[in-house]
């Protein structure tokens, strides 16, 4: 099998990964395993929330498709372990690092993605509860925020401009 139909599968499973990640925050977070989840929309003291136990949810079946993939051998099962991880890895970048700063680390950044993505990522902590949620997906940000930060942008081009 040639090495491009693996990197293939491992793409495909990274944006896959996006609508579970959607999926689940909308329908498991936000409904029956919201006593996990709350802690992360009203702070508690610590670094540690119960949230973070997501973490494992989604990084245990990735461990298991790369160690049952390799040890088959089954490649398809250690791309997809591999796309779940590499996934888990970008989220971990985005929500952890840039948009939350639970490590200060980019936090300066003006990059026009790195503002929309946080912009979406505020309005779905604006609600407090587990209901009226809104933007639940992480990397891929809907129309309206990006609309949202250009409109920012040209404003604020334009009082330049006016200056």
């Amino acid at each position: 099998m040639s090495w491009v139909i693996y990197f293939l599968i491992v793409l495909a499973t990274f944006v896959a990964m996006e609508g579970v990640a959607w999926l689940t925050h909308k329908y498991v977070m936000h409904n029956w395993l919201w006593y996990l989840h709350k802690d992360h929309h009203v702070k508690e003291p610590g670094f540690f929330e119960k949230n973070d136990a997501f973490f494992l949810i989604f990084a245990i079946p990735s461990m298991l498709l790369i160690l049952f993939g390799t040890t088959k051998p089954n490649y398809y099962m250690v791309c997809i372990g591999a796309g779940i991880a590499l996934y888990g890895l970008a989220y971990f970048i985005v929500h952890d690092i840039i948009i939350h700063q639970r490590f200060k680390i980019l936090s300066r950044s003006n990059n026009k993605y790195v503002r929309v993505v946080r912009w979406a990522h505020k309005m779905h902590h604006k609600h407090l509860d587990k209901e009226h949620g809104e933007s639940f997906g992480m990397l891929l940000v809907a129309r309206r925020y990006w609309q949202k930060v250009i409109n920012d942008d040209q404003r604020f081009k334009a009082q330049k401009a006016t200056n």
